[in-house]
């Protein structure tokens, strides 16, 4: 039995004393490392197995934590931190308290970046090479490592464009596996087939003719081969592309097999890859799949609609509705501005666009929602996937800041249903010829009614746009929540022996504000409890306090939400704890009137 590799290496110092020889096996200890772990604690898994022979290769040849790695996306970097110091808490991964499943500058010099969004390496990069040209240090080298479905983005096309004009000491190295989440897509993808497959002449490169010194494609599971590559551009000034063709999943056959469900499997077999399946009977659906199939059953009866989605349609569920009506839902790849722009030149023509983008991501487009959509009062519906707070990916992920940024922007109704009836119903209301966009948030996760698509799915009621509802009526506080938080009210209120004391109200709509029920809440409460999923600063609660402020009411307010910092990872339970927003907290507030 051959000595143990990886237990021995704490550093890239450490990597690096290794003969070259020996690192096909430390290749095959690391996957194993990542595989067993990632088996019983969950994470995501493809990404990381797929980079294995590079991320050792990248390590070995230059001098980091000085030379600078960035990854794109962080998905990628598990390796990476087992290399860098974190082998010994790498089973915290992404759980309360223990190291982020990205990286992260605070978290380790060897993290240069944090990367939880795509596409942003090349400019960071390039930033840093820079800066390094501009301290007189010609030497330090900057190297983006950047997946096929993050290099179409615009973001990464726009940096590609000025590092070309550069003498900045950069190197990109391209992740070529033909794969994000769910398959890359556009004409970019299928230039790179071109060329793995050989079919474009190298004199039409379009990197080349960026000024990048290009050179690849490489098997990217080849570390000698990878290596003497990195060596060789080790001495070549100025921006440089290296084109590496790697395999999601390498090392797990079903991983390599199935590769979607493979990013982030959950629980599995670390022996047989056999994934650990859930039971899942007679549980309530998925927010994402009552979206995916309610947009699918009114596009069968509506053929003006239209499903675009920035390259998640297995995550968001159009999934659904582009296998049945491919012409119709488009997945535009890891692009959130095209996508809001395409939809609102689809909603010019009379279409019904349906535009799903999780919460974290459609920051991302922020101008284009203002300057192409709500400026032109263009009636395009946004689905806003994994709202509120979405657990083990962190901060980067959580979805806290749409009720702020979307609310302050004119034209916009931003809409959050309490569940899945109503979620499909405002699905059903926006086609109906709404004359203004709409923003409908959801979290990620599961609803509150089982067996709902026997039961409910195409019996739909038209929702009055602005309103809200009284769930339980009182006499001492009134509790106004926002979207499905609000069952963590329910729920608590029944655990309480108080009765007729607290009264909630559903407030599903942010904007417009049910003003002619807040002037009756004002009227009779002198304590008011606003509670939402999103960020405190410039959310509902903010919203009910400018009501408050406008009509002279003195009820007392407390606001309940996410605080002002960014929050970490962990499960939804344990930070709805940590924001006193889960149902113990709010039972113990309720208690006390």
């Amino acid at each position: 039995m051959k000595k143990s590799l990886l237990s021995n290496i704490n550093n890239p110092t450490d990597l690096r004393l290794l003969d070259e020889a020996q690192l096909p096996q430390v290749a095959q200890e690391l996957r194993d490392f990542i595989i067993d772990i990632v088996a019983v604690k969950e994470g995501h898994l493809g990404a990381s197995l797929g980079v294995i022979e590079l991320t050792i290769a990248l390590h070995y040849v230059f001098d980091t934590p000085n030379d600078l790695l960035i990854w794109d996306v962080g998905h990628q970097a598990y390796g990476h931190k087992i290399l860098t110091g974190r082998r010994e808490n790498f089973h915290t991964n992404r759980q309360l308290g223990g190291i982020s499943g990205f990286p992260k500058r605070s978290e380790s010099n060897y993290d240069t970046f944090g990367v939880g969004h795509s596409s942003t390496s090349i400019s960071a990069a390039l930033g840093m090479a820079i800066a390094s040209n501009l301290k007189g240090d010609f030497n330090k080298h900057h190297i983006a490592i950047i997946g096929d479905a993050s290099i179409a983005s615009g973001m990464a096309f726009e940096g590609l464009n000025h590092a070309g004009v550069t003498d900045a000491n950069l190197l990109v190295i391209l992740n070529d596996n033909a794969i994000g989440i769910d398959p890359s897509v556009g004409a970019l993808k299928q230039y790179l087939t071109a060329v793995k497959e050989g079919k474009n002449p190298r004199q039409n490169n379009m990197i080349k003719s960026l000024n990048f010194d290009y050179s690849g494609p490489i098997d990217g599971h080849d570390v000698f081969a990878v290596i003497k590559e990195l060596k060789r551009l080790q001495k070549i000034k100025g921006p440089k592309f290296l084109h590496l063709i790697t395999t999601k999943g390498k090392g797990l056959q079903q991983a390599e097999e199935d590769q979607v469900k493979y990013h982030a499997p959950g629980k599995f077999d670390a022996a047989t890859g056999e994934i650990i399946t859930k039971q899942e009977q007679n549980l309530p659906p998925k927010y994402q799949d009552v979206f995916g199939l309610t947009v699918l059953d009114l596009a069968r009866k509506n053929d003006k609609i239209i499903g675009i989605t920035p390259a998640m349609p297995s995550g968001s569920s159009l999934k659904f509705m582009m296998d049945a009506f491919p012409e119709r839902a488009f997945d535009v790849g890891i692009a959130e501005q095209h996508a809001v722009t395409l939809a609102a030149g689809m909603a010019t023509q009379g279409m019904i666009v349906y535009c799903n983008i999780y919460s974290t991501f459609l920051q991302r487009a922020y101008d284009q929602i203002i300057h192409d959509v709500a400026l032109q009062n263009l009636p395009v519906i946004f689905c806003l996937d994994r709202a509120g707070l979405v657990g083990e990916d962190g901060a980067t992920h959580h979805g806290v800041f749409d009720i702020a940024y979307l609310r302050c922007i004119p034209n916009l109704i931003v809409y959050a249903p309490r569940n899945e009836i109503e979620l499909q119903n405002i699905l059903y209301t926006a086609q109906l010829g709404l004359e203004n966009p709409i923003a409908i948030r959801y979290p990620r996760g599961r609803g509150v009614i089982n067996n709902w698509q026997e039961k409910h799915l195409s019996h739909y009621d038209a929702i009055p746009i602005g309103v809200s509802s009284c769930i339980v009526s009182g006499t001492r506080v009134a509790v106004l929540s926002n979207g499905t938080i609000g069952n963590n009210v329910t729920l608590a209120l029944a655990k309480i022996k108080k009765t007729n004391t607290i009264a909630h109200h559903d407030f599903p709509f942010v904007k417009p504000l049910d003003e002619k029920s807040l002037h009756q809440i004002f009227s009779q409460f002198d304590s008011i409890i606003t509670l939402e999923d999103g960020t405190v600063k410039g959310g509902f609660g903010s919203a009910v306090i400018e009501f408050a402020a406008n009509n002279n009411y003195k009820s007392q307010i407390t606001v309940l939400g996410i605080p002002d910092e960014f929050i970490e990872h962990g499960t939804v339970t344990e930070l709805q704890q940590y924001c006193k927003i889960d149902v113990s907290s709010l039972e113990k507030l309720f208690s006390n009137y």
